[in-house]
């Protein structure tokens, strides 16, 4: 068996999204899995007919579930996540659970201050509503184009669309997006920590829903660590870019910055 690895999935994206990251993982000799979110349907279809089973989940619900998943692996797990689950991600590394962390347009933690309009428009599906704090949310495909796929063409989003795109617990992003006036809030993360493992973030430059700036600010909240924390760029990607057609570049990118921190399989 390999280093273990697992993947966590965000917000509308089921953990099967990432099966094509976890076949490529294990192909390079990791032991991959992408377990889903507490009570998460196993199927795309099964979380779709049943939407309200997430329904008010909040960050620290979803993040002890991948604490107590990751210690059972190990501690020389690897952890990477995509949007709440890069979030989910640098939450787990900074309470020194993971041997190093990926964490991939993630979702914006505590104090990280800039909101572009882009961010806003993209959480309006669920922020539009008060009352949504308690229910689990689905995008339309519309909503799904602008906030996932607008990087690229219109036929491969309504293709992701058809194929990942879930309902999810509205909860996080409430959190989020009021972090910075919380004292206590669930989105703060130990970004001093210099005793954790190696953090990569990774933005694309076109994503609407975590805008370059937002992950650029992210890594300046780490700036009293002195452990290893990068940043990597990749031009005109959006937020879609774990699932859509351009995968196996982030994946391969993934895997060389692993190589690189001697985290090979």
């Amino acid at each position: 068996m390999g280093r273990p690895v697992v993947f966590i999935h965000g917000l509308w994206l089921h953990a099967t999204s990432w099966q094509p990251w976890v076949d490529h993982f294990a192909a390079a000799g990791y032991s991959a899995s992408a377990p889903g979110w507490p009570h998460e349907p196993p199927t795309v279809d099964e979380a779709r007919a049943n939407p309200d089973v997430v329904a008010n989940l909040g960050i620290d619900d979803v993040t002890n579930h991948y604490a107590q998943l990751v210690e059972a692996l190990g501690e020389d797990t690897v952890i990477i996540g995509h949007s709440f689950g890069g979030l989910f991600t640098e939450k787990l590394l900074g309470e020194g659970i993971g041997a190093a962390g990926v964490a991939i347009d993630p979702a914006q933690i505590k104090g990280v201050l800039p909101l572009p309009l882009a961010q806003l428009r993209s959480g309006l599906p669920a922020l539009g509503n008060p009352a949504n704090l308690h229910r689990s949310v689905s995008l339309t495909e519309k909503e799904f184009r602008f906030g996932f796929g607008n990087a690229v063409t219109e036929e491969e989003s309504a293709e992701l669309f058809a194929k990942w795109s879930i309902p999810s617990p509205a909860r996080p992003l409430f959190q989020a997006a009021a972090a910075n006036f919380v004292l206590h809030s669930q989105a703060k993360v130990n970004t001093a920590n210099s005793t954790r493992g190696p953090l990569l973030l990774i933005s694309g430059t076109a994503d609407h829903t975590v805008p370059d700036v937002v992950t650029r600010s992210t890594l300046k909240q780490y700036r009293d660590s002195t452990a290893v924390t990068e940043l990597k760029q990749f031009e005109g990607r959006g937020h879609s870019l774990t699932a859509d057609s351009g995968w196996q570049e982030i994946a391969d990118a993934v895997l060389g910055w692993l190589k690189s921190n001697d985290l090979s399989s």
